[in-house]
């Protein structure tokens, strides 16, 4: 018999992010983490620092052309990114 009060320790975890952060705390460190993957290795490594404030993706990158280039993918990247938590977490995304 299981105590409906008893909780896996990943359901504590959780509850308490979302009661301190907020409900999308988990899923903007899983866009996050999931960067480099959605752009691959070559750009990740030009990537000097992540992180969302309000909905906004900022991406710290070392390269000039490369920010260029990256703006122009704006919109299917916003899309890859947003597809790794199932719905739109991110309204934009700014290259600095």
């Amino acid at each position: 018999m299981s105590d409906p009060n008893q909780s896996t320790v990943g359901e504590l975890i959780k509850a308490f992010y979302e009661e301190r952060k907020g409900p999308s705390y988990l899923d903007e460190l899983k866009v996050i983490k999931g960067w480099n993957g959605v752009v691959g290795p070559f750009i990740a490594q030009y990537t000097k620092d992540l992180y969302i404030k309000e909905g906004v993706l900022f991406v710290r990158l070392l390269s000039d052309s490369l920010r260029n280039e990256l703006s122009y993918s704006k919109s299917v990247l916003l899309k890859n990114l947003n597809q790794l938590v199932g719905y739109d977490l991110l309204k934009d995304i700014v290259f600095k």
